[in-house]
């Protein structure tokens, strides 16, 4: 159980990482790019701690990574991320009527570079939003299981969360977190978060 006496599993949705970041293809190869996605996954894996943690994927090789990252992986095959979280979530609540403890989740990104830990962000009946450096999107959130809440990933985020927390009746939290706000899309983020001279395994 963490400090604030509940104890989340998290979910970490994560895309197949020969494709990813294609934005950045203009400053960094197909290899680089896959190196850095599978390194900031492991990073956020990594800052999950010792919280139980579930890969969202429809992809084997990153099924394979995860095991091998010593999480757990929830297979969802959906088009478009919302849909995937609303299924992951729907799973965790199947679940946790089975008398498995999941009645909290922290829904992370994957490409978090610097996450260090997702501990102390879940409180109960309370929506907790660490947005991006941008205070646009969500990077990560903690809430509660069972609520019908409804996810906006996007552009946008970050208020539509908010809205979406007051419209379900939760206390709402936002919490800037330094580690927690830099997310890489984009050859700015990259520049922002100092990893585009660096060798894609020194960004863990």
């Amino acid at each position: 159980m963490t400090a604030t006496g509940v104890t989340p599993t998290v979910l970490i949705p994560v895309k197949g990482f020969r494709l990813a970041k294609g934005r950045l293809a203009d400053r960094l190869s197909e290899f680089e790019r896959h190196e850095l996605a599978r390194n900031m996954a492991s990073q956020v894996v990594k800052a999950a701690g010792s919280l139980p943690t579930k890969i969202v994927c429809d992809n084997d090789e990153v099924a394979d990574w995860a095991h091998a990252a010593g999480a757990g992986v929830l297979w969802i095959d959906a088009d478009g991320l919302n849909p995937a979280i609303t299924a992951a979530v729907a799973a965790l609540e199947t679940v946790s009527t089975s008398g498995e403890d999941f009645g909290h989740v922290v829904i992370a990104h994957a490409d978090l570079p610097y996450a260090e830990t997702l501990d102390g962000l879940a409180e109960a009946g309370t929506v907790t939003i660490v947005p991006d450096r941008h205070l646009d999107g969500t990077n990560v959130m903690a809430l509660p299981l069972g609520t019908g809440f409804e996810f906006h990933y996007g552009p946008g985020s970050f208020g539509a969360h908010c809205a979406e927390a007051l419209r379900s009746g939760l206390d709402l939290r936002v919490r800037r977190v330094a580690a927690l706000e830099f997310d890489i899309d984009t050859p700015d983020d990259l520049d922002a978060a100092e990893l585009g001279a660096r060798a894609p395994d020194d960004a863990r």
